[in-house]
């Protein structure tokens, strides 16, 4: 069993990092936008029986890489409380916990996705920009202002703006270059937040990315978790911003972070997820967590692969007719 916290201390002026408890395997049981909810309780019902056999499978010891009788998994749901504030946490989580009951799925943890962004002094978002470190392109020259200005990560480089001196030959057309590309390009220029009245407003794309690396327990802010979980209160309160950042709602459950991350998903977070694995694939987590954690799954028999987008899998798989904002 890993559900002991622990510290990691190491010399010098950097703060000691706490550990968090970890499970095998975090199970994401989808998103919830406005859309969703307003399509009515018949819906929500038919997207989580949609989920049941797909959470059997992640069970299986042929998936996890662990015996049955030793899994460690917890499960997640997500509620869209930043780019639209719809109903009240009084009507929604209960519309959700029996949904989820009705086609025999737990939900352990909800979380807020304004969380994501900040809650209580703890800004996630901000602390994963500071992680990014950009990877240069093959013969660029450095041309291209940094992603912490533009608010844009990008896997490669853009085709150049055709640029004609005068009296002179045009620029011929050059197409952009996937950095890592197998054979031919996926290029992907990512928009990781907006300005709106002076304010930053982080993408989908980011937030998504953030919400992996709280799974995963690798965000720290001066060494402290970031997010943790908080048990449920009665009653639900009127306000979203009065709900801790994580909700345990089962007091049993298993800890929220875990070694590896699973989400069961509508096709239509596809786009999403693939900005996700190129924001996280140049994410530089604090080598003491990473550490920490990986020494601790050896102890367990548990081999986690050495990059962070290869902790993180998905299957879309499940319905949704609305398409989120």
């Amino acid at each position: 069993m890993t559900d002991a916290t622990s510290s990691v201390r190491e010399s010098g002026i950097d703060p000691p990092v706490r550990a968090v408890p970890m499970s095998h395997v975090s199970l994401e049981l989808g998103h919830l936008y406005m859309e969703d909810f307003a399509l009515g309780p018949g819906e929500l019902s038919a997207a989580f029986a949609a989920l049941t056999p797909w959470v059997r499978a992640v069970s299986d010891p042929l998936f996890t890489g662990v015996p049955a009788e030793k899994l460690r998994l917890s499960t997640c749901f997500l509620i869209d409380d930043y780019f639209t504030r719809f109903s009240s946490p009084g009507e929604v989580i209960p519309a959700i916990i029996k949904a989820a009951t009705a086609a025999n799925l737990r939900i352990d943890y909800l979380t807020r996705e304004s969380a994501c962004a900040r809650w209580q002094g703890q800004r996630p978002a901000e602390l994963t920009l500071g992680g990014i470190v950009t990877e240069p392109s093959p013969g660029s020259t450095g041309a291209r202002p940094p992603v912490t200005e533009t608010g844009w990560l990008t896997n490669g480089e853009r085709s150049p703006a055709a640029v004609q001196a005068a009296m002179g030959p045009a620029t011929p057309w050059q197409p952009p270059r996937q950095n890592a590309a197998r054979r031919h390009s996926i290029f992907l220029d990512i928009q990781l937040w907006s300005e709106e009245h002076g304010e930053r407003v982080w993408s989908c794309a980011m937030l998504a990315a953030v919400w992996q690396l709280l799974r995963l327990g690798l965000l720290r802010d001066l060494g402290r978790p970031v997010a943790q979980p908080v048990a449920a209160g009665d009653p639900w309160p009127q306000d979203w911003d009065a709900l801790p950042a994580v909700i345990q709602l089962v007091p049993a459950a298993r800890p929220f972070t875990a070694y590896t991350t699973v989400s069961l998903l509508a096709s239509r977070f596809l786009p999403v997820e693939a900005a996700v694995r190129t924001i996280l694939d140049q994410f530089a987590a604090d080598p003491r967590v990473l550490a920490e954690i990986d020494d601790r799954a050896r102890r367990e028999r548990v081999m986690l692969p050495r990059e962070i987008v290869d902790r993180i899998r998905y299957t879309f798989a499940s319905p949704g007719r609305a398409d989120p904002p």
